[in-house]
């Protein structure tokens, strides 16, 4: 009696076991298929996602292609969206004393100011690490810019300009550094020295205060130094524009210290500094007349005619459109920060520094 009894218990835990195994099957089977038609809901939507994306990425390729068409077209005036990212503040204030070249005068520094709207800081991390960088830029200060503006047949652009180093004789624009191009961007290499936030201090510059900045590019001596690459000997000729010597009056220390200390005490605070000495300073006078820095006429007319100074020399060459007077007895002017040098040229190419003063106020 208690056999069957147990036999009987058994065999109903056996049935109830089994129950519940085919109810965990079902139940199991029931989920299986609600994630698979989840998965298949998610591929569904990750489908019609890309191609979408696809279809916006054709619309974009197809709408710049339109674009590009256009703009080559021979109805458009080829314009192109260009415009600065920076403004340069540097120690030269005009366009006269301005090195021809850069690195020529490792002192002369500037400060690169990005306009953080259109440079976001990030965008200059990492160029800390070389040692130079490549500066495209605009010659924001020719006085011919309005020829651009006219149609070709008009515009009057000359394919030759003199030459510095040719002592007038002209070359082809193209064969030259000239500021007076048909597109008037300047290409130049300065030292990088500090990266701090949107703005970047360089040395070595020829650049005018003001100069608009369109890029930056990091100088790669592997593919940016080409040695054994072949100039023209004219290009050569290095002491063509060599000073003989640099002497200054006895009284300019005192004059340099006196003007240094009214700099300093109407300097803002927003003001960017380039120097932090009077001697620093002179040092950097000394070296950009080591230079010849009169243009073609004040170099081969040194003597003709009238006026006592001269402080209006071209860049490059010599080929503005206002006549050149010039005395027996020549001073020229050097304006560097907003301090005005005075010197004279002896025929034996000496330079004499007589005087230092604030610039005058226009």
């Amino acid at each position: 009696m208690a056999v069957t009894k147990l036999l009987t218990i058994s065999i109903a835990l056996a049935a109830l076991s089994a129950s519940a195994a085919a109810i965990g099957v079902v139940f199991w089977r029931r989920k299986t298929r609600a994630d698979e038609e989840k998965i298949q809901e998610l591929e569904r939507s990750l489908k019609a996602a890309l191609q979408n994306c696809g279809a916006e990425r054709q619309g974009r390729i197809r709408a710049q292609q339109a674009l590009r068409k256009v703009a080559n077209s021979n109805d458009s005036n080829n314009s192109y969206p260009l415009a600065p990212i920076a403004i340069t503040r540097s120690c030269f204030s005009t366009r006269n004393g301005t090195p021809r070249q850069p690195l020529v005068v490792p002192l002369a520094k500037a400060c690169l100011v990005f306009d953080p709207t259109r440079v976001p800081p990030a965008s200059l991390e990492g160029l800390e690490g070389y040692s130079h960088c490549w500066i495209i830029y605009v010659f924001h200060l020719n006085t011919d810019l309005d020829k651009l503006w006219k149609h070709p047949s008009r515009s009057k652009f000359k394919a030759k300009v003199r030459v510095p180093r040719l002592k007038g004789e002209r070359m082809g624009v193209f064969a030259t550094r000239s500021p007076h191009r048909p597109c008037p961007i300047g290409l130049t290499v300065a030292k990088v020295d500090i990266v701090d936030g949107n703005k970047v201090f360089i040395s070595g510059v020829d650049l005018v205060d003001g100069t608009p900045v369109l890029d930056i590019k990091p100088y790669l001596p592997y593919c940016d130094s080409i040695p054994g690459a072949m100039v023209p000997d004219w290009v050569k000729a290095d002491n063509m524009l060599a000073i003989t010597s640099v002497s200054f009056s006895h009284d300019f220390c005192a004059s340099l210290n006196h003007c240094w200390s009214r700099k300093i005490q109407k300097k803002k605070k927003t003001e960017i500094s380039l120097y932090t000495s009077p001697t620093e300073y002179q040092n950097l006078i000394q070296q950009v007349l080591s230079w010849d820095i009169r243009s073609v006429s004040q170099r081969i007319r040194p003597h003709k005619t009238e006026n006592s100074s001269m402080n209006n020399a071209t860049l490059e060459d010599d080929d503005s459109q206002e006549e050149v007077h010039f005395s027996e007895d020549i001073v020229y002017h050097l304006i560097l920060e907003g301090l005005d040098t005075s010197y004279k040229i002896d025929y034996d190419g000496n330079v004499h520094v007589e005087k230092i003063e604030p610039c005058t106020p226009n």
